[in-house]
């Protein structure tokens, strides 16, 4: 049985199973589509395998906060608001990281500046709800305080 390669990403040894890049680019595709339908748990699945198959340090921070920012919306949709928040949180962290001192994009039609943007004014309203801290919310009335951000341009 061989041992999984290992990349150090955030100061943590992380798993690093290589993956051709147009395999890599059709997961991304799969996973950001299954995001635009609503299918959250489906869009963190299917982006884990880019994430943990590139080596490139910013693709793999841009990958992993749209995963972090996938699973806020399992979240959101179990009426989980301190989730949505953690989530959100690591979403942002990593995608300032993916886009620190580099113009190139990371995740082509993705604009992660301006999706990080988006989270903070998600956040904002979250923490502007106490009854979305105290648990009080329903899902349904998380996904309406905080609605997913849409990550593509058109």
């Amino acid at each position: 049985m061989s041992v999984p390669a290992r990349i150090v990403q955030g100061g943590r040894s992380k798993a690093y199973r290589p993956l051709p890049s147009p395999e890599r680019r059709r997961a991304i595709r799969d996973g950001l589509a299954a995001y635009r339908r609503g299918d959250f748990f489906e869009a963190h699945e299917l982006l884990e395998p880019a994430w943990m198959g590139t080596a490139d340090l910013a693709e793999r921070e841009a990958i992993q906060g749209l995963i972090k920012l996938a699973a806020a919306y399992v979240h959101a949709v179990r009426g989980n608001a301190r989730g949505v928040d953690k989530n959100l949180a690591g979403a942002r962290e990593r995608l300032d990281r993916a886009v620190a001192g580099d113009d190139r994009p990371v995740i082509p039609g993705v604009d992660l500046a301006g999706l990080g943007a988006a989270i903070d004014v998600r956040r904002a309203a979250l923490a502007g709800s106490p009854r979305a801290l105290r648990s009080e919310l329903d899902a349904a009335e998380i996904v309406a305080l905080v609605p997913p951000p849409v990550l593509e341009g058109r």
